[in-house]
């Protein structure tokens, strides 16, 4: 079997267990689905192929810190309504063997709560860490589906 897909199905199996996070600008409610085939927070603002979320509140708050627009960063608590996989924009090329514990989806998350309160990064990590992303930009190099 495919390791990404017994790791899914790993993942998928043990839900209930396990906390995820999903960080973004966008104002939504408890019960509300994240879903793909919206644009993008990321890159060059495409059509969503999949969504992303994490095990780690560290891995939301560079979500939320990132994400394009104009509104407040939030943190949703989310639940996947279905399998889900190693994002392989973080585990295969920064990160080998998922320490984020990020993951993506192209099933919805069904949003359960909301982290009110949250540390973001200093201004210099978050300059940081945009001014490597925008270095990646120019050099053709964006997240990838």
């Amino acid at each position: 079997m495919d390791q990404n897909k017994q790791l899914a199905q790993e993942i998928s199996g043990d839900l209930y267990n396990q906390t995820f996070y999903h960080g973004t600008k966008a104002a939504l409610q408890i019960g509300d689905l994240i879903e793909v085939g919206f644009k993008s927070n990321y890159g060059q603002n495409k059509k969503a192929a999949f969504i992303y979320l994490s095990a780690t509140l560290e891995a939301a708050i560079w979500g939320a810190e990132l994400a394009l627009g104009q509104g407040p960063e939030r943190i949703y608590i989310v639940e996947p309504t279905g399998p889900i996989e190693d994002d392989p924009n973080l585990t295969d090329k920064k990160f080998p063997g998922n320490p984020t514990k990020s993951y993506r989806s192209q099933h919805p998350f069904r949003i359960t709560g909301e982290v009110k309160e949250w540390k973001g990064h200093s201004p210099d990590q978050l300059k940081t860490m945009k001014d490597h992303i925008e270095k990646l930009r120019q050099q053709g190099i964006e997240a990838i589906e």
